[in-house]
């Protein structure tokens, strides 16, 4: 049974911002991606002003790949408590979670990919989380015109039925995105294994999805990714 805290000053939020961004390389060498800028603003930094705004005020960086930037430029900063769990290796989307526990101390905890952006009501979104007692909940979003992220299917009491990572071809109708905004109880991570590198997308929504305990939260909004040179240029038009 979950306990529900109070509101979301209660909630930890994690962002995901240790990745190598290897395929931003040939327009960002020289940051972590989570600092790659839109419309002239860090993306971290947008994400960290939604959080704020919403009333979170406990933040975690799970940072890997040019971590220091990003401990420097938050470090210091009082508008919440900032935390960071750091990677001495790449630990993938579901490693850096596992690696991330020790600091996290609500059940349930917020977590939110450090390079996209998508908006979203997150006291709603925690009241949905609590009313199915769910293990796992996902932000989604309609695939509009992209053809290159996680697909989500979903039955008629929003628990999902299939989840796809990147599918080959074209988006079945009916189909969302995940929008890469989640909310997880510990259960739900603490069973992976410490210092390992593995996938959220691949290796535990899967398995949550085949135990009929992960859930998905439609929005309206669209996904701002700048997870590839392409998506970044559209992201910041000229």
């Amino acid at each position: 049974m979950n306990t529900e805290p109070v509101g979301l000053t209660g909630i930890d939020a994690l962002i995901l911002c240790g990745g190598l961004g290897t395929r931003l390389r040939s327009l960002i060498a020289d940051r972590p991606k989570g600092l790659a800028e839109v419309a002239g603003k860090p993306v971290l930094d947008i994400l960290v002003a939604e959080l704020l705004g919403q009333g979170c005020r406990r933040i975690i960086f799970c940072v890997g790949h040019l971590k220091e930037q990003i401990i420097a430029h938050y470090r210091g900063r009082n508008e919440a408590e900032f935390l960071f769990a750091e990677e001495a290796l790449p630990l993938g989307t579901g490693g850096a979670l596992r690696n991330a526990l020790p600091l996290v101390r609500s059940d349930p905890f917020l977590v939110l990919n450090g390079d996209s952006l998508c908006q979203v009501d997150l006291e709603q979104f925690l009241a949905f989380h609590l009313d199915r007692q769910a293990t796992a909940s996902l932000v989604l979003a309609e695939p509009g015109a992209r053809h290159d992220g996680g697909i989500v299917r979903v039955d008629a009491e929003m628990r999902i039925s299939a989840f796809v990572e990147k599918p080959n071809g074209l988006i079945p109708t009916g189909s969302y995105i995940s929008a890469g905004i989640y909310l997880f109880q510990r259960q739900g991570v603490a069973a992976g294994p410490e210092r390992q590198r593995y996938s959220l997308e691949t290796d535990v929504f899967p398995a949550l999805v085949a135990q009929g305990r992960c859930y998905g939260f439609p929005v309206a909004g669209s996904v701002v990714d700048i997870g590839t040179p392409e998506r970044y240029r559209q992201a910041n038009p000229s």
